[in-house]
């Protein structure tokens, strides 16, 4: 698991290229770089399709948004995903009022993204990491 004063990651693997990041806390200027960097290194270790799944985050910020943005273009530059699981109202509003939310796809449930990402033949869950 991944700490910063406001935010707690943990990542799961269901299948080869994909990871599941839960994050837990505020997403702001502060936790930003800790989100982004966890993010980033793992579509560089091989999981290009990333799902944040975020019922636990209780806040998002602009800086939040931004980093999405980033997580996105990073991914899709490697052939792979950002989605966006469960989120509260007012992270799905932010996304809505910004566009943010046509950019990238948001789902009720972490298993609704799953079932719509499409992998590489083979693709076998694996046992989750806490980190």
């Amino acid at each position: 698991m991944t700490h910063s004063q406001t935010l707690a990651l943990t990542v799961g693997y269901p299948a080869r290229s994909i990871a599941v990041l839960t994050v837990a806390g505020e997403i702001d200027v502060e936790s930003v770089p800790v989100l982004r960097t966890r993010a980033m290194g793992l579509i560089r270790q091989g999981r290009p399709h990333l799902v944040l799944d975020m019922a636990a985050v209780e806040f998002c910020d602009s800086a939040g948004l931004n980093a999405m943005i980033t997580i996105l273009r990073y991914a899709k530059d490697r052939h792979g995903s950002l989605s966006l699981a469960a989120l509260s109202p007012q992270v799905a509003r932010l996304l809505d009022v910004t566009g943010v939310g046509d950019l990238i796809p948001v789902l009720p449930t972490t298993a609704e993204v799953l079932t719509r990402i499409t992998t590489t033949p083979g693709d076998a869950p694996e046992e989750a990491e806490l980190l």
